[in-house]
């Protein structure tokens, strides 16, 4: 699995229980288990839920699924 894969899928788990549509980052970072300290690690690199907020902008939201949101964020990030 390359690191993309493994951030992606990390990310999609970690929202399983969020409810959707998230409208906003607040929402979206309370949505994730361990809310902005939420980390997905793949080998040396590391992806931390607060830093979604320098990835991500108003235009974004609302998300619709767990997938649109790791989709995003991993093309953002350039992963």
């Amino acid at each position: 699995m390359s690191v993309r894969e493994d951030i992606h899928s990390q990310l999609v788990g970690g929202l399983k229980g969020a409810d959707f549509p998230i409208d906003d980052p607040e929402a979206l970072l309370n949505s994730f288990p361990d809310g902005p300290e939420t980390t997905c690690k793949s080998g040396d690199v590391e992806v931390v839920a607060a830093d979604a907020g320098d990835l991500l902008s108003g235009d974004d939201f609302p998300f619709e699924s767990a997938e649109e949101v790791a989709d995003t964020i991993v093309d953002r990030a350039g992963l």
